[in-house]
């Protein structure tokens, strides 16, 4: 066996060891079968939330088992198929297996990320809001290729990309927009996108130059039903207003629109996408989501400085580029990982991107390290 499947196989087993370990690999089957049983009960969905919360865990700790023992499996199968095939010298079976196992370093490697997403509110929903900045109509544009690059990305996953409000540019695009992304551990592949980020490109508005717009992205966690955040009703001001849209795929869907300022922290949240009594349910968790967000942030360190240092959508604050002419690049400011696919990435393939700041965090390393 050639040292770089030898090695290859080995990376596998470091990443199964690091995931046995973040699932707590001894216990794993005896936890399952309580998770089993708890879900017998006839009295589980007496409580809604606590129930919803005990069959997300069930399925995280089963799908955790499954990945771990489809890893050994395929592994294994592959080895013994490359030995059996330099027995017989059929150099196809070996180079099949191979490239099998050459794939499965990075299935691996994708499953170690994703175990390393244990934060306190990782693994919830996620709000996603866009918003224009310094650019004029190019940068309307550029927040709806965002968007259109967001729920692209969020569809490619399996996850759920629900729009709750949206504002049409004056022009073209779009000022603002807000989603609610449901899916699997949602917040915590997003949460990597939160700050500013640059276009370069040729002006498809007739100008011919060449044009630098930006566009800010703020991403948060839906708050989970078992965590209480507290707003005092004297803290906020609602308002309600008739919607209005350029038309297209831009037409609001109700004349009920409802926004909530809390006063204390100057934290927007709008919602016109449903009845009012519903917008301003939508609206209330969007802003308890923020809020949470906030203690979130004061909480840890790294990511308080990250969102600080978002600042104004314009120069000196972008964490990526996407750069369209003279060259093709897209580059992440904060860990210097780039790629030549920008068809690729505005379509939605975001993982490497998304990986390398997750990598990067995990690492311990500070963003200035990681770019260096």
């Amino acid at each position: 066996m050639r040292a770089e499947v030898q090695n290859n196989i080995e990376a596998i087993r470091k990443s199964v060891a690091l995931l046995k370990q973040r699932i707590g690999w001894e216990t794993a089957a005896h936890r399952l079968e309580e998770f089993n049983a708890m879900i017998e009960d006839p009295t589980l969905w007496d409580d809604p939330a606590r129930a919803q919360k005990l069959m997300r865990d069930r399925q995280a700790l089963m799908d955790g088992i499954e990945s771990i023992e489809a890893l050994e499996r395929d592994a294994s199968d592959n080895a013994e198929m490359i030995e059996l095939g330099e027995m017989e010298d059929d150099q196809e079976v070996v180079a099949e297996a191979e490239a099998a196992i050459a794939k499965l370093v990075d299935k691996a490697a994708e499953k170690e990320l994703e175990a390393l997403l244990d934060g306190e509110a990782d693994g919830n929903d996620t709000f996603l809001e866009i918003n224009a900045g310094a650019g004029g109509t190019e940068a309307c544009d550029w927040a709806e290729m965002l968007q259109r690059m967001y729920v692209r990305w969020a569809k490619s996953r399996g996850f759920e990309a629900e729009l709750q409000s949206e504002e049409a540019g004056s022009e073209a695009g779009i000022k603002s927009a807000s989603y609610k992304i449901s899916g699997k551990n949602a917040y915590g592949w997003l949460k990597s996108e939160s700050g500013v980020h640059r276009l370069v490109r040729i002006s498809p508005f007739g100008k011919g130059t060449r044009e630098t717009s930006f566009a800010s992205v703020w991403v948060y966690p839906v708050v989970d039903d078992n965590i209480e955040i507290e707003v005092n009703p004297s803290d906020i001001r609602i308002d309600t207003y008739r919607s209005s849209g350029a038309g297209g795929q831009h037409v609001n869907t109700t004349d009920s629109a409802v926004r909530i300022t809390h006063l204390p922290t100057g934290i927007v949240t709008t919602s016109s996408e449903k009845s009012q009594h519903q917008n301003r349910d939508i609206a209330m968790k969007a802003l308890k989501s923020r809020l949470y967000q906030m203690e979130l942030d004061r909480r840890n360190a790294d990511i308080n400085a990250a969102h600080e240092a978002k600042g104004d959508a314009g120069w000196g604050n972008q964490i990526r580029s996407y750069v369209l002419q003279p060259y093709q690049m897209v580059k992440d400011l904060r860990t210097g990982y780039e790629t030549s696919d920008t068809g690729g990435v505005l379509d939605g393939d975001l993982d490497g991107l998304m990986a390398s700041v997750l990598a990067s965090d995990a690492s311990g390393k500070s963003r200035s390290e990681a770019a260096g």
